[in-house]
């Protein structure tokens, strides 16, 4: 009987090591870089340093957007520092570098973004 008990937690023990070693990586938004276009056409790359914090600049240098971004369950939002709107949020997956997904925004906005190697941005001056 003891024999049956301690084998019995042993398999219930490694079935639960492999479910979590099988689960897919979450998503994340620090270090990483995006790309995308504005309707207009604008293009922008958009990084996010180590401590959620985001820098927006278009491909020609010019500065776009800065301010906070951070994971809520399924989806990143951001808070502009440069506005009064309040947080965006949007839908999130995991993105491997080369990658593109359609994003969603509480709003109903769609946008297709791909994720490029990380890059530290600045604000242009």
């Amino acid at each position: 009987m003891r024999l049956t008990i301690c084998l019995t937690a042993v398999i219930a023990l490694c079935a639960s090591s492999t479910a979590l070693t099988a689960k897919p990586a979450d998503a994340q938004i620090n270090s990483t870089s995006w790309t995308y276009a504005e309707k207009d056409g604008t293009k922008i790359q958009m990084s996010v340093d180590a401590d959620g914090n985001y820098i927006e600049n278009t491909a020609a240098g010019k500065h776009h957007d800065h301010g906070t971004a951070m994971l809520k369950g399924d989806k990143v939002c951001f808070t502009s520092a440069m506005n009064k709107d309040g947080e965006s949020c949007w839908t999130n997956k995991a993105v491997k570098v080369g990658q593109s997904m359609v994003t969603k925004s509480d709003k109903g906005e769609t946008l297709k973004v791909t994720r490029v190697a990380y890059t530290p941005l600045s604000m242009p001056k």
